[in-house]
């Protein structure tokens, strides 16, 4: 998978995405292991106890890993998706999907 020239993986922390909520859970992605990603491409439809929504990832890559299937919860603060990213990207997109408060 790390092949020369080729950068980091990063994952794409599921943020907060309303106030006082903790988790959400996935209804469906919309892409899959290696597909190309862009910057704010929604790659997951997500239910809060709130309301569904899509979820656009931070940054451009290629899908590495899809952290749950349809149906799981997944916790704000941990993985929602790993991407696979240019070498000259990497360290601005890990601070970016590092999630805010």
């Amino acid at each position: 998978m790390n092949g020369a020239g080729e950068g980091a993986v990063v994952s794409f922390l599921l943020p907060d995405l309303g106030e006082g909520l903790t988790d959400a859970e996935i209804v469906e992605w919309l892409v899959a292991v290696g597909d190309p990603v862009a910057v704010d491409q929604p790659v997951a439809e997500v239910e809060t106890a709130k309301a569904a929504v899509q979820v656009p990832c931070p940054f451009s890559g290629t899908v590495a890993e899809l952290h749950g299937e349809p149906g799981d919860t997944v916790a704000v603060g941990t993985p929602l998706i790993s991407v696979g990213t240019a070498a000259e990207d990497t360290g601005a997109l890990a601070e970016e999907g590092g999630g805010r408060d």
